[in-house]
């Protein structure tokens, strides 16, 4: 048995800040992609997947006791499905900000979910907002929490828009253009990036007046901005509000930037050939990158592997 393909994401815009409610803009990445698989015969990897999936069968029990209001599972099926050695085939990188435990949750839930809302259906706000709810508290298991968006994503396999945490909806997004120069890429900083700790120095920093007013006045404007110029491809604004984006997040989010990289990110925003970004909640990973000039970014960043991921 092979279920289908769930594919990785990017949260192009909005990390960290759709928790204080910020816009966001996350949109599917097919490179990378992953389906359940039963097969007797295991791999290391494979076994640790199989073992990984019960205990998340332990917890979707507990779940469903606790909320049976938000979402049932056919237990029965993913318990004899995990019995006989299912396992989680998956080419995303584990810790690398592209939602590798989104694609997994998206996978159960398609397969295993009782009453499941189906990409086929009138994605009306309540629907998207209810999947979004249900991803949220499966995805827990993972991380200790979460929005719920990186399996929405994969689940849907379209761009989703975030106005605000009660508003959500599946957004177009301008056609990429393959003669452009511009692009967005990826930055492979060759660590894994653990989500919770992140998350736990982002919460402790909070609590500080002065953080909080710097993700309102600074972090969450600059990038409400940049998701409107790149829907509306203004490509012109988009590329100044990136760049003081790039700036913001190099003054106040250090931790979650892996330390060989905090000159590049600096010798970006000073020589205008590529500014850098997080990807996910950061502290390895995957670095995201924007340029107007994918070879003069190219040439600067001549060292390290560019994946590039859309082109405008």
């Amino acid at each position: 048995m092979k279920g289908p393909l769930f594919y990785s994401k990017i949260l192009l815009f909005g990390e960290y800040g759709i928790i204080k409610d910020s816009k966001g803009l996350s949109i599917p990445y097919n490179f990378y992609n992953g389906a359940l698989k039963v097969d007797k015969a295991h791999t290391e990897k494979q076994h640790q997947s199989n073992v990984n999936l019960q205990r998340f069968a332990e917890y979707l029990a507990e779940l469903e006791k606790q909320q049976p209001k938000l979402v049932s599972f056919d237990l029965k099926s993913l318990q004899e499905d995990i019995d006989a050695g299912m396992y989680f085939d998956s080419s995303i990188p584990q810790g690398y900000g592209v939602g590798s435990s989104g694609a997994l949750v998206a996978a159960i839930y398609d397969k295993y979910a009782t009453n499941k809302i189906t990409v086929l259906e009138n994605l009306s706000r309540e629907k998207l907002l209810k999947l979004k709810a249900i991803f949220g508290e499966m995805e827990s298991f993972f991380h200790g929490k979460s929005s719920g968006l990186d399996p929405l994503n994969s689940y849907l396999s379209l761009p989703i828009l975030i106005n605000s945490k009660d508003n959500i909806e599946a957004a177009g997004i301008p056609s990429q253009t393959k003669s452009g120069k511009g692009a967005v890429f990826l930055l492979d900083s060759g660590t894994v990036g653990e989500t919770a700790p992140m998350v736990n120095i982002f919460m402790e920093n909070m609590k500080q007046e002065g953080f909080r007013k710097m993700l309102k006045d600074k972090f969450v404007k600059r990038t409400d901005a940049c998701v409107e110029d790149f829907l509306k491809g203004d490509v012109k604004s988009l590329f100044s509000n990136i760049k003081e984006l790039s700036h913001v997040v190099l003054d106040n989010f250090k931790p979650m930037i892996p330390k060989q990289f905090h000159k590049l990110w600096k010798e970006g925003i000073e020589s205008n050939a590529y500014y850098l970004k997080l990807c996910g909640s950061g502290g390895g990973g995957y670095i995201l990158g924007f340029t107007e000039d994918l070879a003069k970014a190219q040439k600067a960043l001549k060292n390290y592997k560019l994946e590039v991921v859309y082109n405008f």
